[in-house]
């Protein structure tokens, strides 16, 4: 069987790579083309029309999707998460400046940073902060920094919504004062001399989950080949003894085209956050394999409040229903593991 399957430049479209690049995909019987798409909303409407078989894409979005508020209302199914965590925020050197927290845990850093949001905006010059996506946790996670220091996000700040792999870009030629994206894009905003880590997505929402697979209701016969595929892609993923040659193939000018020494540290979990070569180091940075690959109906109730919070829906028990109902943890448990 013959699948296209979509995914966008980030670290966490690991399990997908390296099913089709080691053979995993192959093992059952799979050949999977894999289409490198430029943004989140290409990815969606390539899915909503059936020019790809599957996704890796932004849990939120494929729960946006299926209820039919971002694109065209799509029949989508989940039945395998690919990661946890990964994100982090990022914001130029002159915001960080300015900022001068007085301390580097994460609410002095929110607090530094809502001070400087609170002047910007009461100066008629409001923080420009990119997210990748409407409905994604990347929205989320930036609202939660917000709350973190007390600030209203939607009164004082300015999100726009720019590609992966484009945001870091966006913030060197000065359009943006910020951003939360995915690896490895923050930590080339830092490589380059332009960004500074904030703070990382896993201390704000600790377990955040990602990024899933989705597949349209017509490409359902090949879920349990799939499913059976990345689980083993996600667990060599896992595998620390792993990493040096992950790094390599994730690198790839391919795949995402950066240092394969940016990704190695993103996949230890020892993140550099800013020129002078300081780090912040969490195991749990992003998360792949095992505890991660199981799709939760539990994860469509909390991205529903997160939605509901961001003024985003109403959440209703047939919205709520709909959600869960995404998540296919039948077909996960249907595919095995031969």
């Amino acid at each position: 069987m013959r699948l296209a399957l979509g995914y966008v430049p980030l670290v966490d479209a690991a399990a997908l790579i390296v099913a089709v690049e080691g053979g995993f995909a192959a093992a059952e019987g799979l050949a999977v083309d894999l289409v490198r798409e430029p943004s989140w909303a290409t990815l969606r409407d390539k899915l909503a029309l059936g020019h790809l078989d599957g996704a890796h894409i932004l849990a939120p979005l494929a729960i946006a999707c299926a209820l039919g508020i971002s694109g065209p209302q799509t029949e989508l199914a989940v039945p395998m998460a690919l990661n946890l965590n990964g994100n982090a925020v990022t914001v130029s050197l002159p915001l960080w400046a300015a900022m001068a927290p007085d301390g580097d845990d994460v609410d002095a850093v929110a607090r530094a940073f809502a001070r400087v949001a609170v002047e910007r905006a009461a100066a008629g010059r409001p923080l420009i902060l990119g997210t990748v996506h409407p409905f994604s946790s990347h929205t989320y996670q930036l609202r939660h920094f917000a709350l973190r220091g007390g600030l209203d996000l939607d009164r004082t700040v300015e999100l726009v919504v720019i590609p992966p792999p484009q945001i870091a870009e966006a913030l060197r030629r000065e359009l943006i004062d910020g951003f939360c994206v995915g690896s490895p894009w923050n930590s080339v905003a830092v490589a380059d001399g332009y960004g500074r880590i904030a703070v990382l997505g896993s201390e704000l929402v600790p377990d955040c989950p990602e990024k899933v697979l989705a597949l349209p209701t017509f490409a359902l016969d090949a879920s349990a080949a799939l499913v059976r595929a990345l689980r083993r892609a996600g667990h060599w993923c896992h595998d620390p003894g792993n990493r040096s040659e992950l790094a390599r193939l994730l690198a790839h000018p391919d795949h995402l085209g950066v240092d394969p020494a940016v990704v190695s540290r993103a996949l230890e979990g020892r993140v550099t956050v800013d020129r002078d070569g300081t780090q912040r180091s969490d195991p749990r940075f992003v998360v792949f394999g095992g505890e991660a690959d199981r799709p939760l109906p539990d994860h469509a109730d909390w991205f529903l409040g997160e939605m509901q919070a961001a003024g985003q829906i109403r959440v209703t028990p047939n919205l709520t229903a709909q959600a869960r109902a995404l998540y296919r943890p039948d077909l996960f448990d249907a595919a095995g593991t031969r």
